[in-house]
């Protein structure tokens, strides 16, 4: 996987008003350019759905980033609004990252399970909801590290059915 262009979208009150750093954008990152992504958006947000659906739409839709990763906002609280917020903008659902995701960090920690997290694609654009956490962040890209180049040249039309 080479080349391929990147977007975070970090969910935060905190994050967007200045009062906390961005850890798990800035982690997402340098991992993204470790796995050969040739630019990397980052855009910080609040927990409102509205804000979310139209970074989504303009970094798919609009730029065209192959990967738009989201971290924050998929948990039990009202103001967690990603996963609806994504479910909005995406076509289709692409079910087994965030299923993966969970049931792997379920390993980890019985809290996985309070992840409400979804994944999808949205034009050529493949979107997956992390969570907010740079911990959680690093487990989860070390989860769908393995498969992510075969999705994008598949989403880009490069590559080759799965059928063996």
């Amino acid at each position: 996987m080479k080349d391929f262009s990147a977007a975070i979208v970090t969910v935060s009150d905190k994050g967007f008003s200045g009062e906390r750093e961005d850890g798990s954008g800035d982690l997402l990152e340098r991992l993204l350019l470790e796995a050969g992504a040739g630019s990397v958006a980052r855009v910080i947000v609040p927990d409102e759905r509205q804000q979310i659906v139209e970074a989504l739409t303009r970094l798919c839709r609009e730029e065209g980033a192959s990967l738009v990763i989201t971290t924050g906002g998929t948990g039990l609280v009202a103001r967690d609004v990603t996963p609806e917020a994504t479910l909005e903008v995406i076509d289709r659902e692409a079910p087994g990252f965030a299923e993966a995701i969970r049931r792997e960090s379920m390993k980890i920690t019985p809290r996985a399970m309070l992840s409400r997290a979804v994944s999808g694609i949205c034009a050529d654009s493949l979107v997956i909801n992390f969570p907010g956490s740079p911990k959680a962040c690093a487990e989860s890209f070390a989860i769908i590290r393995p498969v992510l180049g075969h999705a994008l040249e598949l989403l880009a039309g490069r590559g080759r059915d799965c059928a063996r």
